[in-house]
């Protein structure tokens, strides 16, 4: 009987570990063909055993061959630009929702997370006028513009400030503190768990945006990490050096990857504490 009790839970952990093998495939393959050498030919690199003598010279070729140092500083000055500004705008955005009183305040609310229900492609036009009209065209800035606000990260806070107690605030209040040393003093370190987990959200989307930085971007010195990359794979295509092509993929994707092995736990506090199920 404890046989037959313990065999719907093997075959349960079976499937499961056949599903989670197939769903890494991909990345084992990409990690595995980065280190193999040139030499072990195509029939080789299509294999996911690693039957060989590692060796860097697919990241040497890869470094050589594409602008990574620039494309990390662009995509970083991306991101950090970002996250800067979306974290004044979404915490201010947040406290009014959540803590002032005005009229039409539940509709104004609901009407801004209408953005949540847009498809992002369908605002690339009218973006892409906006970006030009301001001469921002081909610039750094005119990537990060239209990411200055963010519907999800108002919610977010939103929901984080209502889960957070009113005494230390109104203690503040009495005290003759201003608005903005309550909101930057009392709250904002409360609010952290919400922050990070907005910051998680907001530097993956970010990192690993296409279409709008290629849309926006047509010079090879403004190029975000993902353009440089579909721009190294077409010539690592072309000649079927597979391993480079793994290593420069590798090379984009590794440091969110740490980060998140680094930081799996934090990422999940975050996120449990952040208000969201409020």
């Amino acid at each position: 009987m404890r046989m037959r009790k313990h065999l719907p839970a093997a075959l349960l952990a079976a499937l499961l570990s056949a599903v989670a093998f197939l769903w890494a495939s991909p990345f084992l393959w990409t990690l595995i063909a980065s280190f193999r050498p040139e030499s072990a030919g195509s029939a080789g690199m299509a294999s996911l055993w690693p039957d060989f003598k590692p060796t860097l010279e697919n990241f040497r070729n890869a470094l050589d061959s594409g602008s990574f140092g620039l494309y990390y500083l662009n995509t970083l000055i991306v991101v950090v630009g970002v996250l800067a500004v979306q974290c004044v705008t979404v915490s201010l955005a947040g406290y009014a929702f959540a803590r002032l009183r005005f009229p039409g305040r539940d509709v104004l609310f609901y009407a801004f997370l209408l953005q949540l229900m847009l498809v992002p492609p369908a605002l690339i036009v009218p973006n892409l006028s906006t970006v030009v009209d301001l001469h921002l065209y081909d610039t750094l800035p005119g990537v990060m513009a239209p990411y200055f606000a963010s519907a999800f990260g108002t919610f977010l806070m939103r929901q984080t400030f209502l889960a957070l107690p009113r005494d230390f605030e109104e203690a503040a209040a009495i005290d003759g503190a201003p608005w903005w040393a309550i909101v930057w003093y009392v709250l904002l370190p409360m609010a952290k768990p919400g922050l990070i987990a907005f910051a998680i959200v907001s530097v993956t989307a970010h990192w690993n945006e296409f279409l709008w930085p290629l849309m926006v971007i047509s010079s090879p010195d403004n190029q975000t990490l993902t353009i440089g990359l579909a721009a190294f794979t077409r010539g690592a295509e072309g000649g079927k050096e597979w391993g480079v092509l793994a290593a420069g993929t590798l090379l984009v994707m590794a440091p969110l990857a740490v980060a998140f092995i680094a930081f799996q736990r934090r990422f999940v506090d975050s996120f449990v504490f952040s208000g969201v199920k409020g």
